[in-house]
Formats: structure tokens, C-alpha cells, sequence
């Protein structure tokens, strides 16, 4: 059994060919951040890299690692500036909706609900207290809607329900990713126009939350928390094979090492032994980019009277 190199990362998959036509790419430097900017728009393109056509922009902030408060604000203001590119032609006072994915009950799969828990929800304000705001805001709200094993209902179906009811023009989904670089985890965040897929990043996908199943425009906003054993494990032979000359043999020693990993383990899934601190660090980060992107100048104010 071989492994292929799984990763949610549209830019990840672009590394790993760099010649494929159909790919459109550019990448910006600012301060610490590089942002790299992605689109993909030929079906042979989205098929070869296993993405669907649209946008996706990876941020990469490598001073995350250092949890130091001017590095989270920097990452959210970066969130919150390429999320409104990608929210262009929304109205500030259109409505959204924030979709939690994942499994709160599991760490490296809890990102979405803790996010959808910390973003600021004003739609039943509007509704019951409208007085109290001081000017009109966008109305938001936010679910998790658990995953299938826990509820026995297909994530899609349950957001579709609440989408029929409280009619969003736009829906922003979270959820943790997969990357093929352990250096990424809790380093990159990506977002993407083109919807997301529940579960891809484990191999469970599940039924994809597109503007073309639920009628609005869906942005798909994570981060990398996990990574998969078999792609260490290719990556350090690779580095191996370097170091001691053996290029010529790579290839079989890496498929020696996913035969073995088959055998003896099956496929792991590993993350780092801090996941709970990364966990409470990219919440708040994503969170206050979304809150920013959301309510812009009106995000304090809205902050004070929700709290």
C-alpha cells in the first residue's frame, strides 16, 4: 500500500507541481507575513491538484510560533484584509453565517466550534433589540453543527436547515486543515472562495459545502493542525537520501517505509504535544479576523455590547 501526500493546502499542492497549467500564483511580502494568492481555473487544474476551481490564499506568519501578542495582531489584521477581498460585493449590511466544523470533543478537530463560539453574533439583537445598536450592523450567526458520527445527520443537511431558515448571503465555514510540513502547523492559515469539504483532511470526506449545494457564497477559512506520519516519514528519507548520497534510492526506501507504516501502525495522524495552547491561540486569532473582516470599524462597539 503507497500513500499519497495528502494536505488541505492549495499552495502545498501547487509545490508538488509546479508546472501544471491552468494555476495562476503570486506571492506578497509584508513585514513578517508572506501572503501567497492562488487560483485555480481549469477543471484539469482542480482535478491534478485535487482542489476545486476558485481562489485560495495561504498566509504564512512563522513568528506565530513565538505567541507573541504583536505577531497575533499582525495575522488577524491579515486575515481580516484578504477575507474582505474575498467577501467583495457582500454589503456591510448583509447577512453571514459562521459555520463551526470539526468535533469539539477532539483537540486537533475542536478549531471550528471554538471559533463559531468566539465570533460575535448579532442577528437576534437585530431581530428582538434593535434599539440597542447605534447604527445598523450586519447581522451574524454562528453554529457548529457537529460531525456525522456524533449527530447522524450529514453536516451538509443540518446547514442547509439553518441556511433555508435564516437565509445568510454568505456562509464562512472553519475547520482544521491538513498540511504535508510540520513547520506550517499553527503557522499558515488559508482561505479559499471555492467552499471546503468536511473531513478531507483525515481521508473521511464528507459532502462538500459549495455555493452550488446551499445557494450562497461560501468561504472556507483553517488552519493546519495536523499532519500525516507518512509524509514525515517520506520528507526525512528525502533529507536522508541527501545527506548520504543515496538519491538514486529514495524512491524505494520511501515506499519500503510506507509498506512498513501499512503494516505495522496503519496511518497515523500526529500533532504537535502543545495543541492546546496553539488550539487557544489560533481561535483567538481567527476569530478577531473574522469579527474585524465582519464589522470593521463598528467591531469594538459591537464587542462592548455583546460582552
Amino acid at each position: 500500500m503507497a500513500f499519497s501526500i495528502r494536505t488541505d493546502l492549495a499552495s502545498e499542492a501547487r509545490e508538488l507541481q509546479p508546472e501544471l497549467s491552468g494555476v495562476y500564483e503570486e506571492s506578497q511580502q509584508t513585514g513578517d507575513i508572506t501572503c501567497t494568492r492562488i487560483r485555480i481555473e481549469t477543471e484539469a487544474a482542480a482535478k491534478a491538484l485535487g482542489k476545486g476551481k476558485g481562489n485560495y490564499i495561504t498566509l504564512e506568519a512563522p513568528r506565530l510560533l513565538q505567541r507573541q501578542g504583536e505577531a497575533f495582531r499582525e495575522a488577524s489584521n491579515a486575515l481580516a484584509k484578504e477575507l474582505l477581498r474575498l467577501m467583495d460585493g457582500c454589503g456591510p449590511c448583509e447577512s453571514v453565517l459562521v459555520i463551526g466544523l470539526g468535533n469539539r470533543a477532539v483537540t486537533p478537530d475542536s478549531l471550528g466550534p471554538r471559533v463559531a463560539e468566539a465570533v460575535c453574533v448579532t442577528r437576534h439583537i437585530k431581530q428582538y433589540l434593535p434599539d440597542v445598536l447605534p447604527k445598523p450592523v450586519r447581522a451574524v450567526s454562528a453554529v457548529a453543527p457537529g460531525v456525522l458520527g456524533i449527530t447522524g445527520v450529514e453536516t451538509l443537511e443540518i446547514v442547509k436547515g439553518i441556511a433555508a431558515h435564516c437565509k445568510p448571503d454568505l456562509i464562512i465555514a472553519v475547520d482544521a486543515l491538513a498540511s504535508r510540513r510540520t513547520e506550517r502547523i499553527s503557522t499558515a492559515l488559508q482561505l479559499s472562495d471555492a467552499g471546503i469539504c468536511p473531513g478531507a483532511g483525515v481521508g473521511n470526506a464528507r459532502q462538500g459545502l459549495t455555493k452550488e449545494t446551499l445557494g450562497v457564497p461560501v468561504i472556507a477559512l483553517g488552519v493546519p493542525l495536523v499532519v500525516y506520519a507518512s509524509t514525515i516519514s517520506r520528507d526525512t528519507i528525502g533529507l536522508i537520501a541527501g545527506e548520504m548520497g543515496l538519491e538514486g534510492q529514495e524512491e524505494q526506501l520511501k515506499t519500503l517505509a510506507e509498506k512498513l507504516i501499512a503494516e505495522h501502525t496503519g496511518e497515523l495522524i500526529v500533532t504537535p504535544k502543545e495543541i492546546d495552547s496553539i488550539l487557544s491561540d489560533m481561535t483567538r486569532i481567527l476569530a478577531d479576523g473574522i469579527n474585524m473582516a465582519l464589522f470593521g470599524a463598528d467591531y469594538e462597539t459591537v464587542r462592548t455590547l455583546i460582552a
